[in-house]
């Protein structure tokens, strides 16, 4: 099998236990592939948390799930300095914390309060951290997926622009249609029975992460087009200098995306085409993903939030002012 035979099998596999929610599934994968991280919203029950124990449980993986408090500490998610002694000597040993796995679940990211998001910035952007002046590299396959309850607000810290940017997507989710909802049923009883009768799940083949490093190398090999990479740019600029475009769509936005947004459009870009078996990308791959990439990117007016107009309309609006060249 081909690494693309390898990641399609992956999807559909976790497909198999995530009913109904095709895409975000396939945004796992896209995450996986341009080597990013996840910010996946919405509501409770939707299998945000069940689509990262599928996904680790059908690779050979390590995944770490923290559940995010307004308690939490740093030193919870990065590990700290601790005291041994032995033979009486004394010394300070690192102790890793959960962040030092392949698979990252960040529960409820905007319940802690901004110290302890902080402490995710240096892990997400360079892949180390940094404890008593000492940094500590991870692991070579590392993603985090933060998850967050776009109703509940109460308690809640807004995640600093900073870090929204570190997200490669703003993934959400919504309710699934009336035939997986009773599928979804179904495969509930199955599970319980199964749970009833042997005590465990059957053995489930795991995937070797040498296959999504194959992946990504030939990802790196996808063609992107002068036209299309323009394209890319009028999109992100027309974030920045709407008023090029459509004097009303100024008026609903604040700031535009960042060059870190470019860089994750070509990205995510390439992946998407390299899944549907292309080596080329063209303007429907970008505005397939574009909503994602942008999604949390984008800071909105007071006007567009006065009118009840979200990023979603605002990035279709600019998809269809912006031709492909």
């Amino acid at each position: 099998m081909t690494a693309r035979d390898d990641i399609l099998d992956l999807g559909k596999r976790i497909g198999q236990s995530i009913i109904g929610q095709e895409a975000m599934v396939e945004r796992l994968l896209l995450g996986l592939l341009a080597n990013g991280h996840l910010l996946v919203e919405g509501l409770p029950g939707l299998a945000k948390t069940r689509a990262i124990k599928s996904l680790a449980k059908n690779l050979d993986s390590e995944l770490s799930r923290v559940q995010f408090t307004p308690d939490l500490l740093p030193a919870d998610i990065t590990g700290s300095e601790i005291y041994f002694s032995e033979g009486g000597k004394g010394e300070f040993k690192f102790q890793q914390g959960p962040i030092f796995a392949n698979l990252i679940l960040a529960d409820e990211i905007n319940r802690a309060p901004a110290k302890v998001q902080s402490a995710l910035l240096e892990a997400m952007e360079e892949r180390q951290v940094t404890v008593g002046g000492k940094s500590y590299p991870l692991p070579d396959l590392f993603m985090v997926m933060a998850t967050q309850n776009p109703i509940e607000q109460e308690g809640t810290y807004p995640l600093p622009e900073a870090q929204l940017d570190r997200f490669l997507m703003h993934v959400e989710v919504t309710y699934p249609d009336e035939q997986s909802e009773a599928a979804i049923m179904r495969l509930n009883r199955d599970e319980e029975n199964i749970a009833h009768s042997k005590g465990s799940d059957p053995a489930t083949e795991r995937l070797d992460p040498q296959a999504v490093f194959d992946a990504r190398t030939q990802i790196g090999a996808v063609t992107v087009s002068e036209p299309v990479e323009k394209y890319i740019v009028a999109l992100v600029f027309a974030t920045r200098y709407p008023d090029r475009y459509d004097k009303d769509l100024a008026s609903l936005l604040q700031v535009g995306v960042s060059p870190r947004g470019a860089i994750s459009l070509d990205k995510v870009s390439r992946a998407y085409a390299w899944l549907k078996g292309r080596d080329y990308v063209t303007p429907d791959d970008v505005k397939a993903i574009v909503n994602d990439v942008f999604r949390h990117r984008l800071i909105l007016s007071y006007e567009a939030h006065a009118a009840n107009t979200n990023a979603d309309q605002v990035i279709d609006r600019i998809t269809e002012l912006v031709a492909v060249s």
